[in-house]
């Protein structure tokens, strides 16, 4: 083995493995924006805001280096084999979705002037909600850090669970804003709670996309309610 893919080897892992810190912070973030609004702690909202700052910053850290280690290889004539391409361009991939979590808690932490009335109660079915998807970014930071099917294929289970959870609470935000129970400010912002709880829970499960895709080389898609099984490229 040249002395060159060891080293590339190396900084690959340990790319992956700041990869997984990123994780572990977007879990923090969305734990502090879920509890800004539910607390109603202008506090933590803000402490929100200022750690996506943080996120973005590793973002194109991570970036930069993906691109890096790539120039770097091709420019010593390192022999990558297709699990390690793949690996690379799943940081690639997984560092954005991580990223556009991050923007999601900042859009739920910005909505929190509009539950700041004590008599603004958030209904049981967001906490409900907020726990689960909090619980999909757990699981999906254990599926990219162990890169472990399993744990891909369970944040993949919980894509539609999560969806009619969204689709009801909006159900119920519309008949509530119709019927006069809530303002058009608080209900515009119990729909942005929602939605961006939804669109972490989609991010997660295109995260878990990747897992699958670089340990097995397959593909999944989702397709008429329902994920297909992994297949290669060529037997889709």
């Amino acid at each position: 083995m040249p002395a060159s893919e060891p080293a590339f080897n190396s900084r690959l892992a340990d790319l992956k493995l700041k990869l997984v810190e990123q994780g572990r912070a977007v879990q923090a973030l969305i734990e502090r924006a879920v509890e800004s609004v539910f607390e109603k702690s202008r506090e933590k909202a803000a402490r929100t805001v200022e750690g996506d700052r943080a996120i973005d910053r590793m973002d194109i850290e991570i970036e930069r280096e993906a691109v890096q280690l790539l120039i770097d290889a091709m420019a010593q004539g390192v022999r990558m084999n297709e699990h390690a391409v793949r690996t690379v361009l799943t940081i690639v991939k997984v560092n954005n979705e991580f990223e556009r979590i991050a923007d999601c808690a900042v859009n739920i932490a910005e909505r929190v002037g509009s539950f700041l009335d004590p008599a603004a109660t958030l209904p049981p079915k967001f906490r409900v909600m907020a726990n689960s998807v909090a619980g999909i970014m757990q699981a999906t930071n254990t599926a990219f850090a162990s890169m472990d099917l399993a744990a891909a294929q369970l944040v993949l289970s919980t894509d539609d669970a999560t969806e009619a959870f969204k689709d009801a609470i909006l159900k119920d935000t519309e008949q509530q804003l119709a019927r006069g129970e809530h303002g058009v400010e608080y209900a515009i912002a119990l729909r942005t709670v929602a939605v961006n709880l939804g669109r972490m829970s989609d991010h997660c499960t295109n995260v878990a996309e990747q897992v699958i895709y670089v340990e097995s080389g397959k593909i999944v898609r989702h397709q008429d309610d329902r994920w297909t099984k992994p297949a290669r490229v060529e037997e889709l």
